[in-house]
């Protein structure tokens, strides 16, 4: 049996948990459509600005 696929998907739920929760996040603090529009498409790349803001924060 080959095992070496097994937790392959384990970092698509964590991306999909990540995703939900800035959806929502973005989307309950909008004003107007378009803001919401906008922070749907921030929360698609959301992993971006999470690595961005850690780097900032280490100063590399």
């Amino acid at each position: 049996m080959c095992y070496e696929h097994s937790f392959k998907g384990c970092s698509g739920v964590g991306y999909f948990l990540g995703f939900v929760g800035t959806v929502i996040y973005y989307i309950s603090t909008a004003t107007t459509f378009s803001m919401g529009f906008v922070g749907f498409l921030k929360a698609l790349v959301w992993p971006g600005f999470l690595i961005y803001e850690i780097f900032k924060f280490l100063g590399i």
